[in-house]
């Protein structure tokens, strides 16, 4: 893992000046032909019935998808419906809860404050959050908690958790679902982040930082870094510094009852196979919630994640304003996991990934993938539907986005991206 060079990180600090004005609308998204960016009107005709083949045998009740190419929007539909119970169609600019695709956001916005040199991704975390100086290992990382042992035995931890290893999964920090993480209830959204991060570092680790990857409860550390970092509640950090400036302008944690009417509905099927609403969370994302969840809270239409997802392709700028530097891009592209920590364990598509310190999977033997992807193309999904793709090679952002659990709906998002695949016609990549 490289760090910036000074010089870019020197000329960052005036970033804040290039952001939009707060009640600024964004500037329209470029929209050209398929044609015009070496890609076919029909094969993308195709993608699209496709996607209406999964909403009529009821894998999802509906969808939104779109592809950037070259900067420029040439394909974007909306398919189904966004409620069953209401039969209410999808809109095009319908709100999906994004949950882990929140992740490449919050470590984006680390990456934004490395470039400022209000942080350095080789820091310890223990440097912000002093709660995690303590911190032990368990024994035995697959002991579970029981009731006369709530907290399996533990050891002395080896070496401290830097914000790289947050950053790409081997901190030792586990998931939200883990059974002792459930046993304690970490991830509660009547909670604050502040206390969800405590009860991270009250409780060990699975190993010794640096020495596995484990896909985990990094980036909410990450959003508690960043408020300790800033001053600023998480969730307002990130408007402010990029969602404003991107354009996200439907990007939040909370949905309005303004917004309300454009947030799809979870689903999920009954014993009889039919789509149901199904209520994923405790406190649904239109409710009170305390914690602005860093790590899988997020909410965001497909315009939003084109939005995203284009600044990795225009090397950090947004029209003529630099929101992050070259290196910084750089950085969230690039596989960040050691050599000796890969493959990421769990077969298939995680055996041919690497990690970046952006918070994306990226493509390093595309072989082990079961739909098409460039060595290099660097993405996530979320676990209610939703995906999307950046390929630097073919200058794509693919963006495709339902609301079912579980999350594969029949594989409309590998069956879109490889009818995507099939619209090129002009690729850089011979």
């Amino acid at each position: 893992m490289r760090a910036p060079r000074t010089a870019s990180r020197v000329g960052a600090v005036l970033l804040a000046l290039c952001a939009a004005p707060a009640g600024a609308q964004p500037v329209p998204l470029p929209r050209a032909t398929p044609e015009s960016v070496g890609m076919s009107s029909a094969a993308l005709d195709r993608a699209t019935v496709r996607l209406q083949t999964h909403a009529d045998r009821g894998d999802i009740a509906g969808v939104v998808a779109a592809v950037m190419r070259e900067g420029q929007l040439v394909y974007h539909v909306a398919l189904g419906v966004r409620d069953v119970t209401t039969g209410d169609a999808m809109p095009p600019d319908a709100l999906f809860r994004l949950y882990s695709m929140t992740r490449p956001v919050t470590s984006t916005a680390i990456l934004l404050l490395h470039d400022e040199g209000r942080l350095d991704v080789r820091d310890p975390v223990v440097k912000w959050l002093p709660d995690f100086a303590s911190q032990r290992v368990l024994v035995n990382a697959a002991a579970r908690p029981t009731d006369s042992l709530p907290v399996p035995p533990t050891r002395a931890r080896t070496g401290d958790i830097t914000l790289a290893q947050l950053l790409t999964h081997t901190s030792g920090i586990g998931s939200r679902d883990a059974p002792l993480y459930r046993a304690h209830e970490v991830h509660r959204y009547d909670k604050s982040l502040a206390d969800v991060v405590q009860d991270v570092a009250a409780l060990p680790l699975f190993e010794d930082p640096g020495t596995r990857f484990r896909y985990g409860m990094h980036a909410e550390v990450l959003g508690r870094v960043i408020e300790v970092v800033t001053g600023q509640p998480v969730d307002a950090f990130l408007r402010e510094r990029l969602f404003t400036p991107l354009g996200m302008r439907d990007a939040v944690f909370r949905v309005d009852a303004r917004r309300a009417t454009r947030l799809a509905t979870v689903h999920r099927k009954d014993a009889e196979g039919r789509l149901q609403p199904h209520a994923m969370e405790s406190i649904d994302v239109t409710g009170e919630r305390r914690l602005a969840s860093a790590g899988v809270g997020l909410v965001a239409s497909t315009e939003d994640m084109l939005r995203f997802g284009q600044l990795f392709l225009d090397d950090g700028r947004v029209g003529e304003r630099r929101l992050l530097s070259a290196e910084a891009v750089r950085m969230a592209r690039e596989n960040a996991v050691p050599d000796a920590l890969r493959p990421l364990p769990g077969g298939g598509y995680w055996a041919g990934s690497g990690w970046t310190l952006g918070g994306f999977a990226v493509a390093l033997d595309p072989a082990r993938y079961s739909h098409p992807v460039r060595r290099g193309e660097f993405w996530w999904d979320g676990s209610a539907g939703t995906r999307f793709w950046i390929d630097p090679v073919e200058r794509l952002v693919i963006v495709v986005q339902a609301q079912v659990s579980p999350a594969g709906g029949g594989g409309f998002r590998e069956a879109f991206r490889a009818a995507v695949e099939e619209a090129l016609v002009v690729r850089r990549s011979r």
